[in-house]
């Protein structure tokens, strides 16, 4: 992304920190273009000419949340591909970022802002959070093709999966009443990981060769 930021984490309750924090809220809820240093200063209870102590402007404020998000959110497909993708890690991998993104939603609605009405970086940002997805080079072992695998779906299958995860936390809220309890609840959690576990299973066959065999 543009403008990066150094690689110093502010202190926590620091001016710098408590600054990030009132970003991403409010990018998250109105994206770049509708906020201002203004508001940003108002939320944190500071004068926005004291922003400019610690980020020279808007750009380099939204570079900086963007980025102390993507660390976040990054670590858990970086620690996939570390190693041999198997099923039970691809499961790990699942369950991990579907609960790092009903303990923080911000990212998702920063990536939906993102997508509607652009912001800087937005190509740097696909590149890094989503492109290591999409990487081919790492086939699950023991299941070299998935069973979208031959109809050139499996691309589609992971954002598909990505959108699943990432719109539950920017659309569930619409449905509380309906779904008559907080979406952010320890119980809906879990609903949520089943359900997307149940799909992921059953999209991607999840079982070994002879179990397959045996169907025929």
């Amino acid at each position: 992304m543009p403008e990066p930021v150094a690689s110093v984490v502010p202190d926590p309750g620091s001016t710098a920190e408590r600054i990030l924090d009132a970003a991403e809220d409010l990018f998250a809820e109105r994206g770049y273009s509708a906020t201002s240093l203004g508001d940003v200063a108002d939320r944190v209870g500071i004068r926005s000419p004291s922003l400019y102590n610690h980020f020279r402007n808007k750009e380099a404020l939204y570079t900086a949340v963007m980025e102390r998000l993507l660390d976040d959110f990054s670590g858990p497909i970086a620690e996939l591909r570390s190693g041999p993708i198997t099923h039970d890690r691809v499961l790990l991998w699942l369950e991990t970022i579907v609960r790092k993104h009903h303990a923080n939603p911000n990212l998702a609605r920063l990536l939906q802002h993102a997508a509607l009405s652009g912001g800087p970086g937005t190509s740097e940002l696909v590149d890094r959070f989503f492109r290591p997805m999409f990487d081919s080079e790492h086939p699950i072992e023991d299941e070299p093709r998935p069973l979208l695998g031959d109809a050139g779906l499996q691309p589609w299958a992971v954002m598909a999966f990505n959108n699943l995860v990432m719109s539950y936390v920017t659309m569930a809220p619409m449905y509380r009443d309906l779904l008559g309890q907080d979406p952010f609840s320890q119980s809906a959690l879990d609903k949520q990981l089943k359900l997307v576990t149940t799909l992921l299973q059953a999209v991607f066959d999840f079982r070994t060769p002879g179990e397959r065999a045996g169907d025929s």
